[in-house]
């Protein structure tokens, strides 16, 4: 298999579940203890639901609990601690792959708060790995919106799309969506299955890993 990073001028990228994930163990311990506070509680594939999103599949739980999502992600929040979240992130090897092997501009683009995410980018030692790092709030929009994208190139440079080409690679139809509203190519990787999330998530390349990418093989995903 051919690689692909020739392709495009620039990269940008999702975080969680894209370059990172945290330990099984530190993920049902937050989810648990936020259905403490909130008075219910959840199984094994509800928590993974929850923690990942899986496009509509959060929303539509909470909703089946009546759970509101601001008081879901203001427990979600408190419960977090940086420190531990970082201690329990690791890096796909796959993404140590690709970036070896990138020479590009880089980018990242992530839903995780500032507060979390600069812990777990200076636990990995990968933060200089991006010359623009934006954590998605209320004033920048969420992705599939595509003010976080347009921010992110503005900061690297890139004040338009048409004189250089771009991709943003994520894990979630919110990253395809940010993508081709804002005019780039969209790589989905997929590390649940379409089983897990319930739907494919399609973009301009489907992947498996990163590694993909750079004309290494990878294992399929687990449905």
């Amino acid at each position: 298999m051919a690689s692909t990073l020739g392709d495009y001028d620039f990269w940008l990228f999702d975080l969680d579940g894209t370059l990172v994930d945290v330990e099984p163990s530190y993920r049902s311990s937050v989810i648990e203890t936020v259905g403490d506070r909130l008075g219910h509680g959840f199984t094994e594939d509800e928590q993974t639901v929850l923690w990942y999103g899986f496009g509509d599949r959060r929303q539509h739980l909470l909703k089946r609990h009546s759970i509101e999502p601001e008081r879901f992600w203001n427990h979600f929040h408190e419960v977090e601690d940086p420190l531990a979240r970082a201690e329990a992130t690791y890096l796909f090897e796959d993404a140590e792959t690709m970036f070896a092997n990138l020479d590009q501009p880089t980018g990242l683009v992530t839903h995780c708060q500032r507060y979390l995410t600069d812990p777990v980018l200076d636990s990995l030692d990968i933060r200089d790995w991006f010359e623009s790092v934006l954590c998605c709030t209320e004033e920048t929009g969420w992705k599939p919106d595509p003010r976080p994208i347009e921010r992110t190139m503005s900061a690297m440079g890139l004040s338009t799309v048409g004189t250089t080409r771009g991709v943003l690679v994520g894990d979630n139809q919110q990253d395809v969506g940010a993508a081709w509203n804002v005019g780039l190519d969209a790589v989905h990787v997929e590390r649940h299955g379409p089983g897990a999330r319930g739907a494919c998530v399609l973009g301009d390349r489907r992947v498996r890993g990163l590694d993909e990418l750079v004309g290494r093989s990878h294992e399929p995903a687990m449905d």
